[in-house]
């Protein structure tokens, strides 16, 4: 895979944060976050009149401390909590598809907290709206848990997808996910009419980078790549992501 273009200032920019944005940390809540970045999204932001916005499995409520004082655009539970550029929330819970997920959801929990209890070092995350089981303090048994995790998606396939990240087996409402939530954001103002610019390093980032590609925009995945993946491009780290960014907004 080749380098991404340079970053034009007239774009829509989407950025996921875990292992994008911020280095991967043994737990969400010990993340450190470079103190320059909030700034640094300040910046950005407003060489595009606004059009940018973190794309995270993270809720809403823990981007705003991540990034505080800044608080803009944002997409928090993989598109499930979405904030528009003018400081309106949009959160479906009431849908039939949104209540039979919640459904799905509290019947998987009993099970995955008895995989919590039967591999000591996983560690269930209950976002209230997706369920992560998380192995990245026992990555030999990866195939043990996956084989305990795969039926359950199956029995709640209707309503939930299962995404098989670094380290993690995530629970995710089949309706709502990373390509969908920025093609919501390109359909309003100030994203509509840019070219988007998405970048990320996960399998949950695969979405949007489709998303991207089908608008002729810019997909960039973060990160050795490993297996197949719809991203066009390819930076190496987290380090080199912030350096050319941070080069587009001083340039």
């Amino acid at each position: 895979m080749t380098r991404p273009p340079p970053l034009a200032p007239g774009s829509a920019l989407f950025l996921d944060v875990d292992g994008t944005l911020v280095e991967i940390a043994p737990r969400p809540e010990l993340v450190r976050v470079p103190l320059e970045l909030p700034g640094l999204l300040e910046r950005w932001a407003r060489q595009r009149e606004g059009a940018l916005a973190p794309i995270s499995g993270r809720p809403l409520a823990e981007l705003d401390r991540l990034f505080q004082p800044w608080r803009a655009a944002a997409a928090g539970l993989h598109g499930a909590e979405r904030r528009r550029s003018d400081g309106s929330l949009n959160e479906s819970r009431d849908s039939p598809a949104d209540r039979d997920a919640a459904a799905a959801l509290d019947r998987l929990r009993p099970a995955l907290t008895e995989c919590e209890r039967r591999w000591p070092g996983a560690w269930l995350e209950d976002k209230d709206r997706t369920l992560a089981l998380h192995y990245r303090a026992i990555p030999e048994k990866k195939a043990e848990i996956r084989n305990a995790v795969e039926p359950l998606a199956q029995q709640e396939s209707g309503a939930l997808r299962l995404i098989a990240g670094k380290m993690v087996f995530e629970f995710q409402p089949r309706h709502h996910n990373k390509g969908a939530v920025i093609a919501a954001f390109l359909a309003e103002p100030p994203f509509r009419g840019r070219q988007p610019v998405f970048v990320g390093d996960d399998t949950t980032d695969e979405d949007g980078f489709v998303a991207v590609n089908s608008r002729g925009g810019v997909s960039v995945r973060v990160g050795p790549t490993v297996g197949s993946t719809a991203a066009l491009y390819n930076l190496l780290s987290v380090a080199e992501v912030l350096n050319r960014l941070q080069a587009a907004a001083t340039g």
